[in-house]
């Protein structure tokens, strides 16, 4: 055949036309086959505002080599892409467009108008990411993909919320949640960071109503005393209990406000007397309920102070929290003042300080969910891999909280709920309602919030299948395979996604929680904007090539950890490419077979032997570590085979056949070489899927082998190519020439000049049948087989391996005056350097002053230079 590939592999000329061959040939499209068995991989759909960042890379690359290595396992695979039109976010961009460009807000637009403004934005700008994701070779099925506001799961979501409702299990209430005035609306507890910051501790005098004395509180925020409406003490504590009952009055707004007994409070913590503001304080809430308390709200949706505020209204809250401290201390009611450091709370997407606020929310009873959803991960019907993410997710499940599900937003799925104008009755309906249920009144006015983005993504696994129906899909892909995420949002979605399968499918929605680090810098760092540090994905896949990009990513990486990006493992990834390309173009420029076809054993010759037994193990275990989700170890394990086992030894090893005249031994040499490159390849191409599909393309097929490397075949373990006495004997081999060249370029011998060769040992069979390698591979002139070792080693280089010894003589090597003067002059040296740094050490100002890195630095050298000192000498007296 004799066809060659360019001289030089240009990724960017090759990528785009490999993926769309892919496409044409309808290669991603997951098809049921009652025949085989489901593989499906459902997308952690990205933002419609995003852009691929390092995450999503190492996200998609992950799931790509899942995907392509279940189907060429065999099985039917299915990956489901999609995106999520993540509510806050997107309406936040869409927002500061309208303000930038026409200076308006969405009110002036109205919420229909604004709404028809979002969806123009998402047609424009919200499918560039699955651009960037084809450009990354990802292999979804993308006559499929979704997107979390489509028809279909709209439908799904509004199914599960009146499931839900009808059931008992969402609920509307009054009760304290995270509100973000900046984003201007609630945050579910998983949705707010915790963030330690220096902060004060407030001492306040509250005076006693009946003039008897006074009562001190300690708080971190002033600010929101005027909602103030009790203070509780521990009714076991002596210095209070006397108080229980009494009333004290709130400064500035000369309020009584009852004293109460509750053991929410710590004896002997800060003052023992706390301030209860039950309108901002989950806990001063729950007290509140105990004890009947007023709930006064002061701080209004957007941050400031309200009408409750006396003097401070309309105040900024961090305003407000100067001037009453202020005002306090002037009126003689500020006892002292701590600095204090605590957990704020801060909202995930703008990092703003958290509101806790009473307000009236949509809440999903979490605690009848968590149940099953515990089960199925206790069980082990759910594993988490590394397993022991299934602590932070049991963890985090047995002390959840109600889940608030309503955003006041615009954008997102409005909460199917309608209340009736004349009577108060929530109507909760899949379809537009037009009369009340309870009254049959004709006014109805909808609840204007919408669900939190994560309660349709918690659908995900199943609504993307066609769920409410009971589709064909629905029956042969669900449950999912493998869901591949990263740890930061196993509260997120994981748990929900886990909950709502079991609640509303009655399976769980995966058997396998695939865990995964953050990609971060150079320097371990998390990529942010405000870091500066952040790599585009794209401009390396652009530079390197995709493959590259790929193959760095999840090399070293193991599930669960962070990995660090360094470029120029990129560009050691390329050189891989590289060297995989080279050693194709040399196999197909010494072909002359049009097909190839493995020999029958009897005319392998040794050397064929060891590469296909070893090669037979590296199918064994490269398979293994993917079914295990070792990927990073799996792909070390052939980078390793193909550049050192394949590229510096096998091919290497054939060169003598293939420039030969002995026709059967090349047509053997050819047929091994292209099938040992055809099962590389197919190991391979689940992590760099462009560069092998290439080479497979040029090369010869198999009898009945596939067109395209994609849908090919994966290789299997078989126990007729496994050799283990050849491979042992030139492996014995192997490590001899090895050692010889070591050794040679430890005394800087180039390979031009031969020496003769003596090997001793006890199994020489091995040696002797690689005689022509260890003649050509080890530079020797001559090879000889002496029973014994020399009597007299002077003169001679010994090299030792676990079975043999081999001698050189050294005359044959070196200059021997030119090498006794070198060695001199370099022992002079290292022992000037000795006296030296040994001089400094001694001194003891030195070492008591100057740094301890340094100090170190100077010990690290005596034992170099001791070290190198050692190593001449040896070499001197063998020169002698």
């Amino acid at each position: 055949m004799n066809k060659e590939l360019p001289k030089v592999y240009e990724p960017q000329q090759v990528e785009s036309r490999i993926y769309q061959m892919w496409e044409d040939h309808d290669c991603f499209k997951g098809v049921e086959d009652s025949k085989k068995k489901p593989f499906s991989i459902v997308m952690p759909p990205p933002n419609v505002t995003g852009q691929l960042h390092m995450g999503h890379a190492l996200d998609c690359t992950l799931q790509d080599i899942l995907t392509r290595f279940k189907r060429m396992q065999g099985y039917a695979a299915l990956w489901v892409p999609g995106t999520d039109h993540a509510g806050i976010a997107t309406q936040i961009k869409v927002e500061e467009e309208l303000r930038v460009k026409e200076g308006k807000t969405r009110y002036d637009l109205g919420r229909e108008k604004f709404l028809e403004r979002v969806w123009k934005w998402k047609e424009e700008y919200g499918n560039r990411i699955v651009q960037q994701q084809k450009k990354m070779g990802v292999s979804c099925d993308w006559s499929r993909a979704r997107f979390t506001m489509d028809e279909g799961c709209s439908k799904a979501v509004r199914e599960t919320f009146c499931e839900l409702y009808d059931k008992g299990l969402i609920y509307k209430g009054s009760r304290i949640i995270n509100w973000c005035p900046h984003c201007v609306t609630a945050l579910s507890d998983a949705e707010v960071e915790y963030v330690d910051k220096p902060g004060h501790l407030w001492y306040i005098r509250y005076p006693l109503a009946d003039g008897s004395g006074d009562i001190v509180v300690a708080t971190t925020r002033p600010e929101t005393m005027m909602g103030d409406t009790g203070v509780a003490v521990n009714p076991e504590d002596e210095n209070f209990k006397h108080l229980i009952g009494k009333k004290c009055i709130l400064p500035i707004m000369n309020r009584e406000i009852p004293i109460v007994g509750d053991e929410y409070c710590e004896i002997g913590f800060g003052t023992g007397a706390v301030k209860m503001t039950p309108a901002h304080d989950p806990n001063d809430f729950e007290v509140g309920l105990r004890h009947n308390l007023e709930v006064i709200r002061v701080i209004a949706d957007d941050g400031h102070i309200n009408e409750n505020g006396g003097p401070y209204n309309g105040m900024d809250r961090y305003e407000c929290r100067k001037a009453i401290v202020k005002d306090l201390e002037e009126q003689g009611y500020l006892v002292k003042v701590e600095p204090y450091n605590h957990n704020v709370g801060t909202c995930y997407r703008c990092h703003n300080d958290v509101e806790p606020l009473i307000s009236a929310q949509w809440f999903v009873k979490m605690e009848p969910l968590a149940k099953e959803a515990l089960r199925v991960v206790n069980e082990g019907e759910v594993k988490f891999v590394p397993e022991r993410f299934s602590k932070t997710y049991t963890n985090w499940m047995e002390n959840c909280h109600d889940w608030c599900i309503s955003r006041q937003l615009w954008w997102g799925h409005q909460i199917p709920a309608w209340t009736c104008d004349d009577c108060g009755h929530i109507n909760v309906k899949r379809e537009d309602p037009t009369v009340c249920e309870k009254c049959g009144s004709t006014h109805l006015t909808r609840e204007e919030d919408v669900l939190d983005t994560w309660f349709s993504s918690a659908l995900w696994p199943f609504s993307t299948l066609g769920w409410p129906e009971q589709t064909a899909d629905l029956n042969y892909w669900y449950p999912t395979s493998v869901m591949v995420t990263g740890y930061d949002i196993i509260f997120f979605w994981v748990a929900r996604m886990i909950f709502s399968g079991c609640e509303q499918m009655k399976k769980i929605p995966f058997h396998t929680v695939l865990i995964h680090g953050l990609v971060r810098d150079d320097k371990g760092r998390k990529m942010s904007k405000s870091l500066g540090n952040g790599i585009d994905p794209l401009e390396m896949a652009e530079k390197y090539g995709a493959d590259a990009l790929r193959f760095n990513l999840i090399t070293g990486n193991s599930p669960g950890n962070d990995t660090r990006f360094y470029t120029e493992k990129c560009e050691a990834m390329r050189n891989f490419a590289n060297k995989i390309w080279n050693a194709s173009r040399f196999v197909m420029m010494n072909l002359t077979i049009d097909r190839y076809e493995l020999p029958a054993a009897d005319k392998l010759e040794r050397e064929d032997k060891w590469v296909l037994s070893k090669l037979n193990r590296l199918v064994k275990e490269v398979t293994e570590n993917l079914d295990s989700f070792e990927i990073g170890v799996a792909s070390a394990k052939v980078y390793d085979f193909i550049w050192d086992t394949y590229c510096d030894w096998y091919i290497e090893l054939t060169k003598t056949r293939l420039n030969g005249t002995d026709e059967d031994a090349k047509l053997t040499a050819q047929n091994v070489l292209c099938y040992v490159l055809v099962t590389l390849l197919k190991l391979l191409h689940p992590f760099m899927p462009f560069i092998t599909e290439e080479i497979y393309q040029a090369l010869p097929k198999c009898g009945g082998a596939e067109d395209i490397l994609m849908t090919a075949q994966w290789p299997e373990y078989t126990e007729a190519l496994n050799f283990p006495a050849e491979e042992s004997a030139m492996e014995a081999v192997m490590d001899l020439i090895r050692a010889i060249r070591a050794r040679r370029a430890e005394m800087n011998v180039p390979p031009s000049k031969k020496a003769e060769l003596m090997i001793v040992t006890d199994q020489a069979e091995p040696y002797q049948q690689g005689l022509h390698f260890i003649q050509r591979l080890a530079y020797a002139s001559n090879v000889t087989f002496p029973e014994t070792a020399p009597a007299d080693v002077t003169g001679l280089v010994s090299v030792v391996t676990h079975d043999a010894t081999a001698y050189l003589p050294l005359s044959e090597l070196v200059d021997l005056a030119a090498e006794r003067e070198r060695i001199a002059k370099e022992l002079e040296k290292a022992k000037n350097g000795l006296r030296i740094t040994e001089g400094k050490l001694a001194n003891e100002k030195f070492v008591a002053h100057a740094p301890e890195n340094v100090v170190n630095a100077e010990r690290e050298k005596v034992a170099k230079y001791q070290e190198l000192i050692a190593k001449l000498e040896e070499s001197a007296k063998a020169m002698a």
